[in-house]
């Protein structure tokens, strides 16, 4: 049986993996993955949920309110509904310029719109997407507690918060999760927040855990070379070299502790990332049903002492034949 986990102060239990859906919002906008298929999006949601994946995570601005629109088509009819989790605070305009607010009038906008979209009578998770503009994450957090107490949303949550902005919205409300970046490529969060958010009981939902592809082990260098034009990973760093031979040599370290228990290389990278006690759950973004065989099976697939002191090994040497 797959194992659950209770989010922060929340009575949500939870999986150890969940469907992100960021992809399926499809192309023609700023942060796009390129063009998506809405049926392969639906049929990728399907699967998971037969895989045993109890959530759902979205964004109003991912496709700019059409990925919420696909989640509300993939859940249509099913007799067991996921727990569904969207975002607010990043907005856009008439010609899909991408702003931010966090004041009060605009998320209870938001929150109506994703409720109409979703086709939901409530949302289980609601999270500020980014705490900007930073003077109004008070106004913002506030206006989140007052949804919640109305029973628009049942639980609230953060992402791409730092401490200090945490401790400021924990004077307002307790916080119910947080959202950081976090993968064996991406570990800033080890610093200061994730143990901010295990001392203070916060849920920890960490996105890109393979980043963006990455870890997957279905990325290659042509590939890369190769990505849609409007596919927001060309612009990106470890994509482009001298990083991406290395973060692909990482991959086969990994390929290699998976083929021990015939798993890929991008489970291996998510059985990493919940290795951390202080993370209760990953996102998988998922494009297609078949993707779901190579990830999803780290929703029980734990990682031995001595293969992540092989991982760190490996990260430890590297850093110093880059010095």
């Amino acid at each position: 049986m797959t194992e659950l986990r209770k989010l922060g102060n929340s009575d949500l239990k939870i999986t150890a993996l969940g469907v992100g859906a960021w992809a399926m919002g499809g192309g023609g906008w700023a942060f796009a993955w390129g063009s998506q298929d809405d049926s392969d999006s639906i049929s990728a949601i399907r699967a998971a949920l037969n895989a045993g994946v109890n959530w759902i995570d979205t964004a109003a601005i991912y496709g700019l309110g059409h990925s919420e629109e696909i989640v509300a088509k993939a859940l249509d009819g099913l007799p067991t509904k996921p727990y569904v989790f969207t975002k607010c605070e990043r907005r856009w305009d008439e010609n899909g310029k991408i702003f931010g607010s966090l004041k009060e009038d605009s998320i209870r906008k938001e929150c109506e719109d994703s409720l109409r979209r979703l086709k939901l009578d409530r949302i289980d998770l609601y999270q500020m997407h980014w705490p900007e503009p930073d003077a109004d994450i008070e106004e913002g957090w506030t206006a989140m507690a007052r949804l919640k107490e109305e029973g628009k949303v049942r639980w609230i949550g953060i992402s791409n918060f730092n401490v200090a902005q945490m401790k400021r919205a924990l004077k307002i409300a307790p916080i119910t999760s947080l959202q950081p970046p976090y993968s064996l490529l991406a570990r800033d969060a080890e610093k200061e927040i994730l143990p901010f958010a295990r001392e203070n009981g916060i849920g920890v939902i960490v996105y890109s855990p393979m980043r963006a592809g990455l870890l997957t082990g279905k990325m290659t260098k042509e590939r890369a070379q190769n990505l849609p034009q409007d596919d927001w990973r060309r612009r990106d760093k470890d994509f482009q070299e001298p990083r991406l031979s290395r973060n692909l040599e990482l991959v086969e370290v990994l390929r290699r502790i998976g083929q021990r228990h015939g798993r890929a290389p991008g489970e291996v990278a998510l059985a990493w990332t919940l290795s951390n006690p202080a993370v209760t759950a990953a996102i998988v973004g998922l494009r297609r049903a078949d993707q779901v065989e190579g990830t999803l099976g780290a929703l029980d697939f734990r990682l031995t002492p001595e293969e992540l002191s092989e991982i760190e090994g490996y990260r430890a040497a590297r850093a110093v034949v880059a010095q």
